[in-house]
């Protein structure tokens, strides 16, 4: 352990998980799509997409907001905000906490959204061209800023400890993640949702990232678009969803007898400072954040097995980060199992840290790592064990999630074997 300050940092477990996305609205349903090796991936059904050049996304399928607790407070939230508090709700669940007991303000929440009630900003200024500003909702304000996700869920379940909502591009859920888990390593809070929320495919949202010339146009072959480290890649596929986490400390979860799935062991964050939407083209940003991350959780590179890799199918950010990796790990990085899960999930924006944190922890109970899919063709850049197209059956007992973000964000987190002690 480490110490600050006097005090030694508390052991910080998972035990509860939570999430909604293009595989399914459940972790069960997640978990079989990824080792399934199937895609969430198809043609865009909420809006008409047909005078776009890309018409493809990842879509949360099924979801009725109506099923939330509250249905009357769902009706005041955008998406994003739904997705959170369903995530949540099954989190909670999954985890036998009674969040309505204890000191409430020892429970805290901190969510990852990379640009909050997009679909309530777009619904608003319609209405404002209709009608003028007296058609303006007065719920326009509460139910786009990004935190309204967390105070939803803060609001749902009567937390009132830490509350925070991160916005750090497509490192969101991670940066809220490593928040989190600093909370309760320090002592600030017992219990800490966490993990990240967005539903960014709406008009504005699928057109701008058309026009940065971020996305794959692969309309004919929608489950085949997201391929990272393929040689024929050409872009992420957009996707909505939410990925929620219960972070505990480790005696405050031996004392109710929880089943705890696995540690947090570190984190670590840098910034490129180099360009707004491209990653510094040696990856030193990303080399400094794996290696913060390895060591704030005290351990040497041999010691980890299975990086999920933040790899979203675009031709530079795979090239960078296999190159990243590589440089951090040497000549262990052809022995480390990495995939990129994105090429069935599609790239959720602020929220896929979270399913792949989730992915990670997984791994490690389950002793399956996710395959990459859509992994044809080598590309002789991108030169590591991939986990080609099917799952594979091996222990994990260390796993590395990358994120990295427009603006340079970097964020990685390591998740370990809980040993019992």
């Amino acid at each position: 352990m480490s110490a600050s300050r006097g005090r030694e940092w508390r052991r910080v477990v998972v035990t509860g998980l939570g999430t909604i996305n293009p595989l399914g609205n459940d972790v069960h349903a997640f978990w079989d799509g990824l080792t399934a090796g199937r895609s969430g991936i198809g043609m865009i059904e909420q809006f008409d997409v047909s005078a776009f050049p890309v018409r493809i996304a990842g879509e949360v399928k099924g979801f009725d907001p109506s099923k939330l607790p509250d249905p009357r407070a769902a009706r005041r939230m955008d998406r994003f905000s739904q997705f959170a508090v369903h995530a949540a709700v099954e989190a909670v669940k999954d985890s036998g906490l009674d969040l309505s007991t204890g000191d409430p303000f020892r429970h805290g929440v901190i969510l990852g959204c990379s640009i909050g009630g997009l679909n309530e900003f777009e619904d608003g200024h319609e209405a404002y061209m209709k009608g003028g500003p007296r058609r303006i909702s007065p719920f326009v304000i509460p139910k786009m800023m990004p935190n309204a996700g967390p105070a939803s869920v803060a609001i749902q379940f009567g937390l009132q400890g830490p509350s925070a909502a991160v916005a750090s591009a497509c490192a969101s859920a991670a940066d809220a993640i490593a928040d989190a888990f600093r909370a309760v390593q320090r002592g600030e809070a017992d219990v800490m949702l966490t993990g990240g929320s967005d539903a960014t495919i709406t008009v504005m949202g699928l057109g701008g990232f058309i026009a940065a010339r971020a996305l794959s146009a692969r309309n004919e072959s929608p489950q085949e678009a997201s391929r990272p480290f393929d040689r024929d890649r050409d872009g992420f596929v957009l996707s909505e969803g939410a990925g929620i986490l219960v972070l505990e400390d480790l005696e405050h979860a031996r004392k109710r007898g929880a089943r705890i799935y696995a540690e947090v062991l570190g984190c670590g964050r840098t910034n490129d400072a180099y360009g707004i939407a491209a990653p510094h083209p040696d990856g030193r940003g990303a080399v400094q954040a794996m290696r913060n991350a390895l060591h704030d959780a005290g351990l040497p590179r041999d010691e980890v097995d299975y990086i999920n890799a933040h790899a979203t199918s675009t031709s530079l950010g795979d090239e960078v980060e296999t190159r990243a990796i590589k440089e951090v790990f040497g000549d262990e990085a052809y022995r480390i199992s990495v995939s990129s899960t994105k090429g069935m999930t599609g790239h959720l924006c602020g929220a896929s840290a979270a399913i792949e944190f989730i992915a990670c922890v997984l791994a490690i109970g389950r002793g399956v790592i996710p395959p990459t899919i859509n992994y044809e063709t080598p590309d002789p850049a991108c030169d590591l064990d991939y986990v080609p197209n099917v799952a594979r059956e091996t222990k994990v007992r260390t796993a590395l999630s990358t994120s990295f973000g427009f603006g340079g964000h970097n964020s990685c987190l390591i998740v370990g074997d809980y040993d019992g002690r």
